[in-house]
């Protein structure tokens, strides 16, 4: 699986948890376990011997800082801070149907 490929699979899940999240049809733990399972099957991918780094997407960048976003904030901060839920509804939006990427957005890919 490529990095391009594992994003296309992830990031619409991670929007639709994002969006539920905001929603309050979504525990914050919860999110919080899906990103211990991405990260764990990143390693997996990152430490294959046939992984080829390719060029972040902005699909990408997006997917990494909305990640950054659950487990840097609690849930009432994110659902409280007008700024930063609008940012998480943006990402979560520009997962789903593109558009402009949302500004501010330095979601960088995880690294040994």
């Amino acid at each position: 699986m490529t990095p391009n490929d594992f994003i296309e699979t992830k990031a619409p899940q991670l929007a639709y948890y994002g969006k539920a999240f905001l929603n309050n049809q979504l525990e914050h733990s919860e999110i919080k376990l899906y990103m211990w399972d991405v990260l764990e099957e990143w390693q997996s991918i990152a430490d294959s011997p046939t992984f080829e780094p390719q060029t972040p997407t902005d699909t990408e960048k997006v997917f990494w800082h909305l990640l950054h976003c659950f487990d840097q904030w609690p849930a009432i901060v994110i659902r409280g801070n007008q700024f930063l839920r609008q940012q998480v509804d943006d990402c979560c939006d520009y997962i789903n149907i593109g558009g402009t990427m949302p500004s501010g957005c330095i979601g960088l890919r995880p690294t040994n």
